[in-house]
């Protein structure tokens, strides 16, 4: 079981494990979207939480957002299962939630006020550097990004801005040392505003993109 802001997050099934860094730039996120909520007077934000794992940042959402609903997508069916019992395990009414099985966004319609992305993004260059407990407990799919450690962002940005509404914004985690490729990728895709920040350790750690 692990703390994350004020949820409790099983992990038993083997999902990736829930990091303080992202911790720390949800919990920045979050005063984000309060604030955006209250400028569009938004009644019942919607929201994905898409490479969801354990449905950490999802949950943290609906905690903390009493109004809001949440979409959950993530293509491994244990991060599924994990995803149903932190809901019920945090006592999450499931008419504010709909979980979704799908590779990035292939089975997701509609549009939405934020999106929260975790992808995997350890590059294929640095797998030497990745702890050997995280090789063993954590399953490969939720932290491994390919060549660069792109292959997940690169498709999860080219069909974002089709999901996100008027005054929407993306919120995602990378790795300090992507940045110059990630900020390439962004103005490739025609993303306009963006604004890259550091987490508790003075590191790059997550991106902001407005609609």
């Amino acid at each position: 079981m692990k703390k994350f802001l004020n949820c409790k997050i099983d992990v038993s099934k083997g999902v990736f494990i829930p990091r303080v860094e992202t911790e720390f730039w949800v919990k920045k996120a979050l005063e984000d979207c309060k604030s955006q909520i209250a400028k569009c007077k938004l009644e019942m934000p919607k929201i994905l939480d898409i490479f969801s794992g354990s449905g950490c940042i999802g949950i943290a959402v609906l905690k903390d957002i009493r109004k809001s609903h949440v979409d959950f997508v993530d293509i491994d069916e244990n991060a599924i299962e994990q995803i149903k019992i932190n809901l019920k395990l945090n006592k999450v009414s499931p008419k504010r939630y709909r979980i979704i099985k799908s590779d990035i966004f292939e089975k997701v319609k509609g549009k939405y006020d934020f999106i929260f992305a975790n992808p995997p993004y350890v590059a294929k260059e640095r797998l030497n550097e990745v702890q050997e407990s995280v090789k063993k407990l954590e399953p490969k799919i939720s932290w491994y990004g390919g060549r660069g450690g792109l292959r997940y962002i690169k498709k999860f940005l080219k069909e974002a801005k089709n999901h996100l509404k008027k005054n929407g914004i993306i919120f995602m985690e990378i790795d300090p040392l992507q940045k110059e490729e990630v900020e390439k990728i962004l103005k490739n895709e025609n993303y306009k505003k963006f604004k890259f920040h550091k987490d508790q350790f003075k590191k790059i750690r997550w991106v902001k993109i407005l609609k």
